[in-house]
């Protein structure tokens, strides 16, 4: 008998020994999920910029008022080598004074008209596997890319070597996250109650 046949025989007594042995048998349940492989993101200060009471008289009356920098710290932690590259959504396009290259800052809540200022994003210092890396961006959904630290809207930003020119597979990313945040001419808005300032940004991790 060759071993293909010896199988079918084995399986064909599994398959028929209930009814010789009725009464003497237990169930038997196998469950789980085989899932992807995936990356987790971190943000520090839970993604949160926070510039506190600005004096409505500090604002310049005929140039954006541009604020303090902050930078966060940003983490990407996969479960192996991964493509990858972050996409910036910006929750407030509506409101923003040049969606392609900035983010909304938020509308006047008093004012809906008025659109508050903008916020600009880019990336520092990235680290990737221990080795420093570049950013390059991609303004068509990863065809081209080319180095560029900004991180516009709908923008990809991979990570790769200095020198390469497409964006290298990564286990372990750290990075600043740099974000610049300008408030509007004060003469475009209305200023005698207080107004609460409203970016909201996703960081869109998507697989090459």
């Amino acid at each position: 008998m060759n071993t293909h046949s010896r199988f079918l025989a084995v399986l064909l007594w599994l398959t028929t020994a209930p009814a010789a042995f009725a009464g003497s048998f237990v169930d038997l349940t196998v469950t789980g999920r085989v899932t992807p492989d995936a990356c987790h993101v971190t943000l520090s200060d839970d993604g949160t910029v926070d510039h506190g009471k600005i004096p409505s008289h500090t604002l310049n009356p005929s140039e954006f008022t541009v604020l303090p920098t902050r930078l966060l710290e940003l983490s990407v932690q996969c479960s192996r080598p991964m493509l990858f590259a972050l996409v910036g959504l910006d929750n407030r396009a509506e409101s923003s004074l040049d969606p392609g290259a900035f983010y909304g800052l938020g509308r006047n809540l008093h004012a809906p008209a008025e659109r508050l200022g903008s916020v600009a994003l880019s990336y520092r210092n990235p680290m990737g596997d221990a080795q420093v890396m570049q950013a390059l961006a991609s303004s068509d959904n990863g065809e081209t890319w080319s180095p560029q630290a900004t991180a516009n809207p709908r923008a990809y930003v991979g990570f790769a070597p200095p020198g390469d020119r497409q964006p290298d597979f990564i286990g372990q990313l750290s990075t600043q996250l740099r974000i610049d945040t300008s408030i509007n001419f004060a003469q475009y808005l209305t200023l005698n109650q207080e107004v609460p300032l409203d970016g909201a940004i996703v960081l869109d991790l998507r697989y090459l």
